[in-house]
């Protein structure tokens, strides 16, 4: 049977139809005559650097602009696509659409890259437009240096997300900049492959599979955003130099969900940001020198699930509070730092009231690792066996799981003014809970008679 950490890999893997839409479609060209927008005219006839005003009123067809302009809607002109493809195709540098209401009629196919805003050529700016039921809110391809800023996004509500795009799709795309958009009821909120140096900020992602996809992008900057309701708020592989601050990862949960992923990802710096309310809080595999310093890392099942190809990570004056497990280390090895964290339930003492808990804590014991290869332990982690476990083990260790100790634990949280505040209400409890924790706390006298006995 796989564990629960593999199965969370294979489940959190693109889906096959993710990876086929990675690869771009042949870009759409010009529409058809009898699929075109009664503006279609007025652009062609625009010169470069031209604004075209647009009143209010139902536009019924797509566009392609191939011409630099700014495309100005006044009082939300409605454009509704053909159901064909994309409804506004941006071919020329510096475009700039704003002010609309896009509605892609659910039309197109995820093969073709149906958006509601298509753009490949660089300095495009998509503002203030509402995109709704189009396979792909708005398509980055080859779009360096574009803005995308306070659009919301909605997908294709009857559709299964798996049969749509992402909201804000960035695809080899160097410099690009999303701000204070929201994005719900798509496969992913924000894709983002091959595409460096881009700054995402104050955005809103949820009720998708992923509020963040991201692959093979270096040097990018999230901050201020709010990732929730997904199987996982943040999933990045393969990348480097990467800085989240003040993000919220909240409410990802539901089988092998999780808050932030980071497979093969180096080099990451995570401040100041909520993490709470997920089944799994940070899953890491395979990333070298990432810092995670001042988070909030709360309720959540486990609160850091590590793998030990996970190397030279460090976790520094970080809250941990309300997690049923701190951590599930998965392998025989580990250098994690771990040092000046508050952990809720440590229940240290501070007999020379310097505020650090008189011994180091230990975040890994004998629940922990059978709470990683039995997946029915998940059902009474919340119950008093798993305390009597960790009790006996600490006492009389007999599995001798690897050691991971927090040397300095904080006897009070820190004040960290900076992490983004959340209100959430309390979890419910779970079916056979208080039976299987009895179970747990009979097995844990079991263990402390035993270590009494060796020892005599």
């Amino acid at each position: 049977m796989l564990s629960g950490p593999v199965l969370l890999t294979l489940l959190l893997m693109p889906a096959p139809q993710a990876m086929e839409a990675a690869a771009p479609a042949a870009l759409e060209s010009r529409p058809r005559p009898e699929d075109t927008s009664p503006l279609q005219r007025r652009i062609d006839e625009a010169r470069p650097g031209s604004v075209i005003d647009v009143d209010p009123g139902t536009y019924e067809g797509d566009l392609i602009i191939d011409r630099a302009l700014r495309l100005v809607g006044h009082g939300r002109p409605r454009l509704l696509g053909s159901g064909h493809g994309s409804v506004v195709r941006i071919r020329a540098t510096d475009v700039t659409v704003e002010g609309f209401d896009i509605d892609g009629r659910g039309g197109g196919t995820i093969d073709q890259d149906a958006s509601g805003v298509h753009v490949a050529a660089a300095r495009a700016t998509i503002r203030d437009c509402r995109i709704d039921r189009a396979l792909f809110g708005i398509y980055l391809r080859q779009a360096n240096g574009a803005v995308v800023d306070h659009c919301v996004i909605t997908g294709v509500r009857d559709r299964d997300p798996g049969e749509q795009g992402s909201g804000i799709h960035v695809f080899d795309t160097d410099g690009f900049t999303l701000t204070g958009n929201t994005i719900q009821y798509m496969r992913d909120g924000i894709y983002i492959q091959a595409s460096p140096h881009g700054v995402t900020r104050h955005n809103t992602a949820r009720d998708l599979r992923y509020g963040l996809h991201y692959m093979s992008s270096d040097d990018n900057t999230f901050e201020d955003n709010l990732f929730e309701r997904g199987a996982a708020g943040a999933a990045l592989m393969y990348s480097r130099r990467l800085v989240f601050k003040r993000n919220r990862f909240f409410a990802n949960r539901g089988f092998a969900s999780v808050g932030l992923l980071l497979q093969v990802c180096d080099d990451v710096l995570a401040e100041d940001n909520l993490i709470a309310d997920n089944a799994r809080g940070v899953f890491m595999e395979g990333s070298h020198r990432t810092t995670f310093r001042r988070n909030v890392i709360a309720n959540s099942d486990t609160a850091l699930v590590i793998y030990d190809s996970a190397r030279e990570g460090r976790f520094l004056g970080n809250v941990f509070l309300g997690n049923l497990s701190p951590l599930l280390l998965v392998g025989r090895r580990s250098d994690l730092v771990v040092d000046g964290n508050y952990w809720s339930g440590s229940g240290g003492t501070d007999f020379d009231n310097d505020g650090i808990e008189d011994r180091p804590y230990r975040l890994s014991n004998v629940f922990d690792h059978l709470r990683g290869n039995l997946t029915a332990a998940d059902l009474f982690a919340q119950g008093v066996g798993a305390s009597v476990l960790a009790k006996a083990e600490d006492a009389f260790p007999v599995l001798n799981p690897v050691p991971v100790v927090d040397a300095h634990p904080l006897v009070r949280p820190p004040a960290l003014p900076d992490v983004p505040a959340a209100t959430y209400g309390a979890r419910g409890g779970r079916v056979w809970g208080a039976v299987l924790s009895g179970c747990a706390a009979a097995a844990g006298l079991v263990l402390l008679v035993a270590g009494g006995r060796r020892r005599a």
